[in-house]
């Protein structure tokens, strides 16, 4: 990224979440004087850390993937992950447990992909290559041609650079049919469709251009960052020191008056000057709580009108013994998980049948648990805006680890040593999120690309940043955003020097010409 700000120009980044952390290191990087303001006493967002009696757990986002988005955050400050923390390349990469006693293991680098499919269905394993081909080969035209340079308008898509990109019409259906035009069987179908979930989204309602995540999953593979993810948390952190940014813990941000040259902060600590706010918390509470009616650039009601992502009920549990046969990260499905899904998106309920994920992230680092034991967190996906009340957890907790024991043989009823619980109340009352979403606003067609929120927002000279603009959810996306905003500041400060560029497309990746079938 090119372009600097005067060194007398005052940033002030409200909220530590991954995007504010990247827009603090690269608006510093730029020339900026950049405060990072975040009200609890650590950054992070929702990438948070829960220790007790010895166990370590990631309360929040715990799958590092597309590590070419993070080489490629790192190379922009001469640096590399590696400086900050060591990868590990995990093996299995996941397990996949259904309530039919069934299951399956994902390993590394396809290894084990071509024979797994082909046992579920006869040509499967020459349909995998032919779909992970095509979700490669879109993966590399939407970061290159859309993603990286930025295009969040609809005139930014009118351009010969995204032709390319018009014969693949079929990636704006839903994914469920685009992922049935290659496979019959419901339990491969399942196998490229979960990470949806990673989006907040459901087969039904998100579009196939994000079948690109089966390429993230079996081309890039799943990773283990040393220290977890709160080691790349301290990471940006660390980074954005170095850029010579200021990071702030403890310090709430109530409220946000003015413009551009003359905003006032009031804080807990007292009123802050700035001449640039850039906003990591989300647009719904930002409109609701921290800007003057001046400032909104939309009803109330709107955010009602929202379609978002699904809460999570999570249990961390300190267990004593072994789990096996869990691997680092597990998913136990039902074979028909629709129930699940029309009971977070269609009508909202807790589940009847769920479909739940498992971390063990001491089968990779034994530093989280003691020695004998295992940090297991037990996250189920709900509607976000239902009632968590403590018996409706309770009813849950016991639920899960009953059916848990049934369907992998794990029993943990007897073993548990530590245990804690989040749900819908803590995202709200955390974060300030819409019914206490864990995620933000899904990636529905209508909410994605150019009709997501952007990063322009509010008063001239305020901005937001992460998981509700573009790009979207995800680690990789919000280091993307703190790019985006970062650029967007620079190009619009009358003081600043060279050009961000933000539409160039970097160089020709051999992609050839798609055919109308992709």
């Amino acid at each position: 990224m090119q372009g600097s700000l005067p060194g007398e120009r005052d940033v002030t980044v409200v909220g530590g979440g991954f995007g504010g952390l990247a827009a603090t290191a690269y608006l510093a990087r730029a020339g900026a004087d950049v405060t990072l303001l975040e009200r609890h006493d650590a950054v992070g967002g929702r990438a948070g850390v829960l220790e007790r009696d010895g166990f370590r757990f990631d309360t929040g986002p715990s799958w590092y993937l597309m590590p070419d988005v993070f080489e490629r955050f790192f190379d922009h400050f001469d640096r590399e992950p590696e400086d900050y923390y060591d990868l590990e390349r995990l093996d299995p990469q996941y397990r996949v447990f259904w309530k039919d006693g069934d299951s399956a293991t994902i390993e590394p680098h396809r290894r084990n992909a071509h024979e797994l499919f082909e046992s579920y269905e006869d040509g499967a394993g020459d349909a995998l290559e032919a779909y992970l081909s095509r979700t490669a080969r879109n993966y590399e035209l939407a970061m290159n041609r859309v993603v990286y340079p930025d295009r969040t308008s609809f005139r930014d898509y009118a351009s010969t650079e995204m032709l390319p990109l018009a014969p693949r019409f079929r990636l704006f259906g839903n994914m469920d049919d685009y992922v049935s035009r290659f496979f019959d069987h419901p339990k491969l179908r399942q196998l490229l469709e979960y990470t949806l979930v990673f989006l907040g989204g459901a087969p039904h309602n998100t579009p196939a251009l994000y079948s690109i995540m089966s390429h993230v999953d079996f081309d890039g593979n799943v990773f283990y960052p040393e220290g977890g993810i709160a080691g790349v948390v301290d990471a940006l952190a660390d980074l954005a020191v170095e850029q010579g940014a200021t990071i702030e813990t403890g310090v709430e941000v109530e409220g946000i008056r003015g413009e551009r040259g003359e905003f006032t902060l009031a804080t807990s600590e007292g009123t802050v000057g700035t001449d640039i706010v850039v906003n990591n918390a989300n647009p719904a509470y930002a409109e609701r709580e921290l800007l003057d009616d001046g400032g909104r650039d939309h009803a109330d009601g709107y955010w009602d009108d929202q379609t978002y992502a699904p809460s999570a009920l999570l249990f961390y549990l300190g267990v004593e013994g072994d789990v096996d046969p869990l691997a680092h990260h597990s998913l136990v499905l039902p074979t028909d998980w629709d129930g699940h899904f029309e009971q977070i998106f269609d009508d909202p309920a807790w589940p009847d049948d769920p479909a739940y994920y498992l971390s063990v992230a001491s089968k990779t680092d034994d530093a989280v648990a003691p020695e004998g034991h295992e940090a297991v967190v037990v996250l189920l996906p709900i509607a976000p805006g239902l009632d968590d009340g403590p018996e409706v957890r309770e009813e849950y907790r016991e639920m899960l680890l009953a059916d848990l024991a049934d369907q992998t043989g794990v029993d943990l009823r007897d073993r548990i040593v530590v245990e804690e619980s989040a749900c819908v109340s803590e995202f709200s009352d955390q974060f300030g999120d819409p019914g206490g979403t864990a995620l933000g606003l899904a990636h529905t067609l209508f909410q994605t690309g150019p009709l997501r929120p952007g990063k322009r927002g509010g008063p001239d000279g305020h901005y937001y940043v992460g998981a509700y603009t573009n790009p979207g959810i995800g680690m990789p996306m919000c280091l993307i955003s703190g790019e985006h905003v970062a650029k967007a500041v620079i190009d619009d400060d009358p003081d600043a020097t060279g050009s961000t560029d933000p539409l160039a497309v970097p160089g020709d990746y051999g992609l050839g010409t798609p055919s109308p079938s992709d």
